[in-house]
């Protein structure tokens, strides 16, 4: 089939990319191979840094074999091992993106990197804040997005209220707006209410290159959004001290039927549900494994190459857009 034609905004000239379109940086999902596939089809691919592991994101930008891809690190768990900002910077990232803590003892190091700064945002204040710490990049992310969020707000409204602040306060920098993205429709909303462009996650999740199991795949393409809800289940089991503010969207399942709701009875049980959650990972059996996916899942028919995704996401957009202008 034949390449879309580019979609021009800001990011792209800032990016000099040809869609704009980014993929999230979904921790250890988000690999080199997923995010060098991205950058190939003409968006920006980020490698999900996650919690940190030097090794894996030199191989990983070693798996991006020479393609321009950026990365992205959780905030609050770089703070803990602030060196594997130095380990991505050395090697020359096109961006790199900060979510779920405070910007500013990386922020300042990131941009006298010369690399542009996205800064993650689940609220108006953080958007004010990310604002205050010279981010290059505002990603509005409403509660609607898979994995690690707030459920304080929904992308149909945060981003035009993001748009409006950064207009009035910082008009040179860009918006992003991700949450519920996964076809055209949703990159030419974004692009309606005021966005640079999309960061998505769900839709790449689902495509061969990313460092998802077939059998994830299988159950996600099975579900709609009415399957997902935000949890803090597969924290407690996986040990992970996220602040209190935020959860994480997932695909129910037997394990959630059990836990979620009873968090107090888990807190007692803990020993025992992380067992039965560590041998349903190692046996990828997902009535008990996370699949960590937003409320697009229900927009997902089928496991795509990246290169599809793109390609019919822009002209999905390039058509809504073009019949509005008529």
């Amino acid at each position: 089939m034949s390449a879309a034609a580019p979609l021009t905004t800001r990011l792209t000239k800032l990016f000099a990319i040809e869609h704009p379109i980014l993929l999230a940086p979904m921790a250890m999902i988000s690999g080199g191979r997923l995010a060098a596939a991205v950058s190939a089809a003409g968006g920006l691919g980020l490698i999900g840094g996650g919690y940190g592991d030097a090794d894996w994101l030199r191989r990983e930008f070693g798996l991006a074999e020479g393609h321009r891809v950026g990365c992205g690190f959780i905030t609050w768990s770089l703070a803990h091992n602030p060196e594997l900002l130095d380990t991505v910077l050395a090697q020359k990232p096109a961006t790199v993106m900060l979510s779920f803590g405070e910007l500013r003892p990386f922020a300042d190091r990131i941009r006298a990197a010369g690399v542009p700064l996205i800064a993650q945002v689940q609220t108006l204040d953080q958007a004010r804040q990310a604002l205050d710490a010279g981010a290059d990049i505002v990603a509005a992310q409403g509660g609607e997005a898979g994995g690690h969020g707030m459920s304080v707000r929904s992308t149909f409204t945060l981003v035009p209220e993001v748009v409006d602040i950064v207009a009035e306060r910082s008009p040179e920098t860009l918006v992003l707006a991700a949450g519920g993205v996964a076809d055209g429709r949703g990159l030419a909303a974004a692009l309606a209410l005021g966005a640079d462009g999309v960061l998505v996650g769900t839709r790449f999740w689902a495509a061969p290159e990313a460092l998802v199991s077939p059998r994830a795949h299988e159950r996600a393409i099975r579900s709609v959004g009415d399957d997902t809800f935000r949890t803090r289940v597969y924290d407690a089991v996986r040990q992970l001290d996220w602040p209190a503010e935020y959860n994480e969207r997932a695909i129910g399942n037997s394990f959630l039927d059990v836990w979620h709701g009873n968090e107090a009875h888990l807190s007692a049980s803990l020993p025992e549900a992380i067992e039965i959650f560590e041998k349903a990972v190692a046996a990828e059996d997902f009535d008990a494994a996370a699949i960590l996916v937003g409320e697009a899942v229900g927009l997902i028919h089928e496991v795509r190459p990246a290169a599809d995704i793109v390609r019919d996401m822009v002209r999905g957009a390039t058509e809504i857009l073009s019949s509005v202008q008529r």
